[in-house]
């Protein structure tokens, strides 16, 4: 994945939908999946607002043992049902390798490894091996190389769809949730030919910041961006504070396709049902 074997930037087919390339792409969604209903109706409003992936978690890592764990197996049902009714892609988290076997029975188009799982390399090598697409988030406190060394397991032991998601990292500041690096975002395009995007939603936690942090992050090169957006924030049951509502996240891809026409890109078609 070293830019020095190969210049030109690879591209990962998600479902249908690019990710690199000279394209522009937004994953949108809740935290979590709370039942049918919701995520239901949170697939239409990622749809109407031009987002090309569906996000939504069936298995939850909470900081909290007493918090929403997620749905479990029921989830990934649900959200596929979900992406499916409105013609879009899904991607999902998954903890534990226990896991894939839910992952592939219910067709999930990429697997996310969070930032608690960056150097799980147990699970790295078995999701590797499993043929999907993969959605890399750095972890809380990792330096770019380790982040890298991390995508290097994945590419050794068989991935050929590695997306790599810059999240925000922890540092002394309190104000945001997180303290989100744009700088990795050139840093990286002159090491990695592999696809960045930007979750700038666990990144500030404040949806008020989430749109300006989109722009910024295109404008600094990344391949797309990863929001929360959910119908009714305050009564969602997981990272309802950083959720979008959906004004919001129709706004912001609004202005991602005028960013995107700003630097020179285009902003992908999303896919039709």
């Amino acid at each position: 994945m070293d830019r020095a074997f190969r210049d030109t930037p690879t591209v990962v087919d998600v479902g249908g939908v690019p990710f690199g390339g000279r394209g522009i792409t937004v994953i949108a969604g809740p935290c979590s999946v709370e039942g049918k209903e919701v995520i239901l109706e949170a697939a239409g409003i990622a749809k109407r607002a031009g987002a090309h992936v569906l996000r939504g978690g069936g298995f939850k890592p909470r900081t909290s043992p007493y918090a929403f764990q997620g749905l479990g197996k029921e989830g990934l049902r649900l959200l596929k049902a979900a992406g499916d009714s409105v013609g879009m892609p899904v991607i999902s988290e998954i903890m534990d390798a226990a896991q894939l076997p839910a992952f592939l029975d219910h067709d999930i188009d990429c697997l996310q490894v969070g930032a608690r799982n960056m150097q799980n390399f147990t699970l790295l090598k078995a999701i590797a091996r499993a043929g999907k697409p993969v959605m890399l988030k750095r972890g809380l406190s990792a330096t770019i190389e380790e982040w890298l060394q991390a995508a290097e397991y994945l590419a050794a032991f068989g991935s050929e769809g590695i997306i790599l998601c810059e999240r925000g990292i922890r540092t002394f500041e309190t104000a945001t949730r997180n303290t989100l690096d744009l700088t990795v975002l050139p840093l990286m395009r002159q090491w990695t030919h592999l696809p960045i995007i930007v979750d700038p939603s666990h990144a500030a936690g404040i949806p008020a910041l989430i749109p300006p942090l989109s722009r910024a992050s295109i404008a600094a090169g990344a391949d797309g961006v990863a929001v929360e957006c959910h119908p009714r924030p305050k009564e969602a049951r997981s990272d309802g504070a950083q959720a979008l509502l959906p004004g919001e996240l129709s706004g912001l891809i609004a202005d991602a396709r005028i960013m995107a026409a700003a630097v020179g890109r285009s902003f992908v078609a999303p896919v039709r049902v």
